[in-house]
């Protein structure tokens, strides 16, 4: 017998509703303790970390790939890493995403559209002249579109919730600059099925700059992410998504196997196009991690729903 979503719903609402109001989570205050700063290719001072929210151990730091400083690993108390990676492919477990759904405020729950699953990826071709692909929209004539979610400043309580209820892939876009003093807030992400990516140290317009600078950002914000979160980026968003040959040829020298721009962006929960009314197969939508979180991805989840696609993951398409 299949049970509804519906039916799922309204039992742990009124489960929920039983034991309690629910509070969600709000991110773990910062510790005080702070290790000194240290240096980055290109001489570019690397903003400093500090112990784990919970106190824990700051481990050594330790080269990356590019010869860029990696910033340690927290660790909590146990000596466990404090953002373990999810899986690549992961989604939220189905009680997960029952249990999820059921805590969102109710004027959010209903706004929670439902996708079938995401077809069989068809992979991109990549340059093989020594430079990243640069992709707005995936070549692909699947009716999908790919969620991705910039910088990581503001870190609203409800966002976890959000992606749990919603169980759809999306891609983290993270400036190191802007995560740094919480990151396991990014990691709680990850486990939940989102995948994190490169968005450079510290936002800087790339365009116009010189090689050694574009790779010290590049090369940078990767091995930065693979210290905090025990994987390395291979995709890479440009800050405010201006770039040059000059960039395509660093993100590749860094690892980068592709950088990505976008068709649609959403800011207030109004979604914007640029090529006319509607999401359309293959777009990549830009979000950024805002105070109106929530009105942001519902209204970028009804876009997609409304237009008869699914969210799928970037990486799945990029070989």
């Amino acid at each position: 017998m299949r049970i509804s979503r519906a039916l799922v719903v309204g039992m742990v609402a009124a489960f929920v509703a039983g034991c309690g109001s629910v509070t969600p989570t709000a991110p773990a205050p910062s510790a005080s303790a702070v290790s000194p700063a240290v240096t980055g290719p290109g001489a570019s001072a690397v903003s400093p970390n500090g112990t784990g929210p919970s106190g824990g151990v700051v481990s050594p730091a330790v080269t990356g790939p590019s010869g860029g400083v990696v910033p340690p690993a927290v660790t909590g108390p146990s000596g466990g890493v404090v953002s373990p990676p999810a899986s690549a492919g992961g989604a939220a477990k189905p009680e997960a995403h029952a249990i999820a759904l059921a805590a969102l405020p109710a004027n959010l729950r209903g706004r929670v559209p439902e996708f079938a699953p995401a077809p069989p990826a068809t992979k991109v071709e990549l340059p093989t002249d020594g430079t990243a692909g640069w992709f707005s929209r995936i070549p692909t004539t699947q009716r999908v579109a790919f969620i991705t979610i910039d910088d990581g400043w503001v870190r609203h309580p409800l966002a976890l919730k959000l992606l749990q209820a919603a169980d759809v892939p999306v891609t983290l876009f993270l400036e190191t600059d802007a995560i740094r003093s919480d990151p396991r807030f990014f990691g709680r992400l990850e486990s939940a099925g989102a995948t994190i990516e490169n968005h450079t140290i510290s936002h800087p317009d790339l365009k116009g700059r010189s090689y050694a600078a574009q790779k010290h950002e590049i090369c940078g914000g990767a091995d930065q992410l693979a210290g905090f979160y025990g994987r390395r980026p291979t995709l890479f968003r440009p800050p405010f998504g201006t770039h040059d040959a000059t960039t395509l040829r660093a993100a590749h020298d860094c690892g980068m196997k592709a950088a990505f721009s976008w068709k649609a962006t959403t800011n207030k929960g109004k979604v914007r196009f640029q090529d006319g009314p509607g999401v359309k197969p293959g777009d990549i939508i830009l979000m950024h991690f805002r105070d109106r979180f929530p009105d942001d991805f519902l209204g970028v989840l009804q876009a997609i729903h409304k237009a008869g696609l699914i969210p799928a993951r970037l990486e799945d398409y990029i070989p």
